[in-house]
């Protein structure tokens, strides 16, 4: 189940830094300088050895895992010159997407979905301005292989356009990282719809329900991320540069894809719900008029078996049940049940019944 935001000290004073849940053993940092000559990357101990590898003529990207360093955030806060406000939300973690616009830079938070055996969602802090760009995120596994590969190999406008356009990019892989996620969902939806198909089975409810509860979770991802896209695309801020705004308006579009492709799976996953509950109510029909058939066979077989089963003598009288005295009385008893049985059973037939 997605992890509920986490509070800071009630009475702290603004931009207090908590130190969050350890989720790695140790920081990870990355760095990679780009420019159209080249690219390097390296992986460094400190925060410090970050700050003196950057090259003044290219774009830097410094990329954070692990957040539970408070005084390494601090030091990067102080060199970069973020906003404590800024810090605060990045070590809360569970935020909603948005974008925060201060004097040099700005502050994307982002909300990345991961589904293994459940769905977790994780977040992610951009900060950019010029030639920076610093990501922070809580765990090792990120969806921005591709813009790796792109910066090293130099095709496209990576290496041609600024820090803006690779904050973009990152920024549309985190969002585009939803569409596997649904596709998933989307076949275990028809996996289900095929099982209640076949018979519905309690069990299977209770995978629709989770179905259900974690779609919520995604298009409460969604829905922010589409808001936060509209807000890169209208803001006149200097440090979007023109040639990365017109990629800004594909960036929406992806947000309000991902929020049709959604709902129409929600959808999809009450239909399994009713779904459920007809192929059940269906079942007990079935059953239902199977004993009721079976209920209305035995009726005139048991009349006929208790009218025989009464103690008459037949020898004090001709109207005491003379017929016990015939030979052939007990086959002929039998006889006439199962005549009964079986027209009733070819009358139900032709009435389509059975």
């Amino acid at each position: 189940m997605p992890r509920i935001v986490r509070k800071v000290r009630p009475g702290a004073p603004p931009g207090a830094l908590t130190t969050p849940r350890q989720r790695v053993d140790k920081v990870e940092i990355e760095v990679v300088c780009y420019d159209l000559q080249g690219v390097r990357e390296l992986e460094v101990d400190t925060i410090e050895q970050a700050f003196a590898a950057i090259e003044e003529s290219s774009v830097t990207w410094i990329n954070v895992v692990g957040l539970h360093d408070v005084e390494q955030l601090h030091k990067l806060g102080h060199h970069f010159g973020i906003h404590p406000l800024a810090l605060e939300d990045v070590v809360n973690v569970g935020q909603r997407p948005a974008m925060h616009e201060y004097d040099d830079h700005l502050y994307v938070i982002l909300r990345l979905p991961i589904l293994g055996e459940s769905l977790e969602i994780e977040q992610i802090s951009v900060f950019f301005g010029r030639g920076i760009v610093i990501t922070l995120q809580e765990v090792p596994g990120d969806p921005w292989d591709p813009v790796r590969e792109a910066i090293r190999g130099g095709g496209g406008n990576v290496r041609r356009l600024g820090a803006d356009y690779l904050a973009y990019r990152l920024i549309d892989s985190v969002i585009d990282s939803l569409y596997p996620i649904l596709e998933t969902y989307g076949e275990r939806i028809e996996e289900l719809e095929q099982s209640l198909l076949q018979g519905a089975d309690a069990a299977i409810l209770g995978d629709v329900q989770r179905i259900k509860h974690d779609l919520l979770w995604i298009r409460r991802t969604a829905w922010p991320h589409r808001e936060l896209a509209s807000q890169l695309e209208r803001t006149d801020n200097p440090l979007i540069t023109a040639a990365t705004r017109e990629y800004l308006r594909d960036l929406y579009e992806h947000c309000v894809q991902l929020m049709d492709v959604t709902d129409t799976f929600r959808e999809l996953a009450r239909g399994l719900t009713d779904l459920y509950m007809s192929t059940a109510s269906n079942r007990m029909n079935e059953v239902m008029k199977v004993l009721t058939i079976m209920a209305s066979i035995f009726i005139p077989l048991t009349f006929i078996a208790g009218v025989y089963g009464m103690n008459f003598n037949p020898n004090s009288s001709s109207f005491n049940m003379p017929e016990l005295n015939w030979a052939w009385g007990y086959p002929l008893a039998l006889g006439s049940m199962a005549a009964i049985a079986v027209g009733m059973v070819v009358f139900f037939k032709l009435k389509r019944w059975l």
